[in-house]
């Protein structure tokens, strides 16, 4: 049998860089027939990212359901439960923490900055106010509610992840504890819900580098390298946390803990990352990111179909890490002093709200003014870093994802499964 040539990521690293020289050359003024530029790369960027997020609601709902049912009994799931949370929970904290410590050694915010009070920026403070003052006092309330959703049909046809989540684990579970003739007959129907998925994702990603293009040319459309230049110092310290977390404290863990190779780890996740870079969303890189831990890390779909979609919706480390940043920041550039016990609010608040971000772009926004609130900061604080908010997100978005792969990672070679990065992988295409 003639075995199928797959091609490399090279048409994507190319798209890229030509993104970065097209998006900075054309600006957001630029047009062709009365039409702009913008407005075009705007359109095929959501076009694409809409195809990428189709998959997202059946592929999470059967991959959690057939990885559960296969489970098969309360102690394989509270032992493989208890795993992912103090993996998420740990990491999440560990990122945070590194985080806290660089936004104190570099004080970013420490020179004089004031914050826009006209222009876009201004127009999204007041939108992102008018968003947290309705709901003032009840957004840590409203993520406790949605986990167990009173319709599952709309938080279905909604995207509510928190809620399908549960409901896909409460239905696997007692799917694992019906009659063995039906039960296998659901068994292979979700099962074969979620290989049709994936085979529909690969079908999508034949036209990633295309995507890849439209989305990042937007990005310097809109705000072109220049505009770092005013929130330099913010920029470097977040990277510097991200860089740190994710090149550095999960390598270690890799290493030590999970006794793997980390570079054959970052060689099998590469499609993943530079999905979830260029998309900004962990959401939309769920079914490449499945694909990556399961056929190319070589993680069995019983963990695999459990842990990856779960981290994706609860396990936002390099979210959490970025909001915390955000908010020194902020509290820095208003000149207030920050106590120790401020401090440790700002990094449980973190932790907390970073359970919540929708796997979205953008969406760490309106966890930092949650944030803000708590510690009496003015919501249009956001305002002195929110041009290079999208930049960032594409930086947090991918360590979120690798974060999640690490958790299957571990969890599989906690498990005893000997097939968990023995060889280079291979390109999937």
């Amino acid at each position: 049998m003639r075995k199928k040539k797959h091609k490399g990521p090279w048409g994507v690293f190319l798209a890229i860089v030509l993104a970065i020289i097209f998006g900075s050359w054309v600006g957001q003024q630029g047009a062709i027939f009365g039409i702009s530029f913008y407005a075009i790369v705007d359109v095929l960027g959501r076009i694409f990212l809409n195809a990428l997020t189709l998959v997202v609601v059946p592929l999470v709902s059967s991959s959690i359901i057939s990885g559960i049912s296969r489970i098969g009994n309360e102690g394989d799931f509270g032992r493989l439960g208890g795993k992912m949370f103090t993996f998420y929970i740990g990491t999440s904290l560990l990122a945070i923490l590194i985080g806290l410590f660089f936004v104190n050694l570099i004080g970013p915010g420490n020179s004089h900055l004031v914050p826009p009070s006209t222009g876009a920026a201004a127009i999204e403070i007041e939108h992102l106010k008018d968003q947290i003052a309705n709901n003032q006092g009840e957004t840590f309330l409203k993520v406790l509610m949605s986990i167990v959703p009173s319709n599952v049909l709309a938080a279905f046809s909604q995207g509510e992840m928190l809620g399908l989540i549960f409901f896909s684990l409460l239905f696997g579970f007692a799917l694992s504890k019906i009659d063995s003739e039906p039960g296998r007959v659901l068994q292979h129907f979700f099962q074969g819900i979620f290989q049709a998925m994936i085979r529909v994702t690969h079908i999508i990603m034949k036209f990633l580098p295309y995507g890849v293009f439209c989305l990042i040319s937007k990005v310097f459309m809109s705000t072109g390298v220049g505009s770092l230049r005013s929130v330099a110092l913010f920029s470097a310290c977040a990277i510097l946390g991200l860089v740190t977390f994710m090149f550095i404290a999960l390598p270690l863990l890799l290493k030590f803990v999970g006794r793997v190779s980390p570079i054959r780890h970052f060689k099998a996740m590469a499609p993943a990352l530079i999905t979830a870079f260029s998309t900004s969303s962990s959401s939309a890189t769920l079914p490449v990111t499945i694909d990556c831990v399961e056929k190319r890390a070589g993680v069995s779909n019983r963990i695999c179909s459990l842990v990856v979609p779960l981290g994706t919706s609860i396990n936002m480390s390099g979210s959490a890490l970025y909001e915390c940043v955000a908010a020194m920041f902020v509290a820095q550039a208003y000149g207030i002093d920050i106590s120790f016990s401020t401090q440790f609010l700002v990094v449980l608040m973190a932790l907390i709200t970073s359970i919540g971000v929708a796997g979205i772009p953008s969406a760490s926004l309106v966890a930092i003014i949650v944030i803000l609130k708590v510690i009496g900061l003015p919501p249009e604080g956001i305002g002195l870093f929110v041009a290079v908010d999208r930049l960032l997100d594409m930086c947090r978005t991918t360590v979120n994802v690798f974060s999640d792969s690490c958790c299957a990672i571990l969890v599989a070679k906690s498990e005893g499964e000997k097939d968990v990065l023995v060889r280079d992988p291979v390109e999937e295409g």
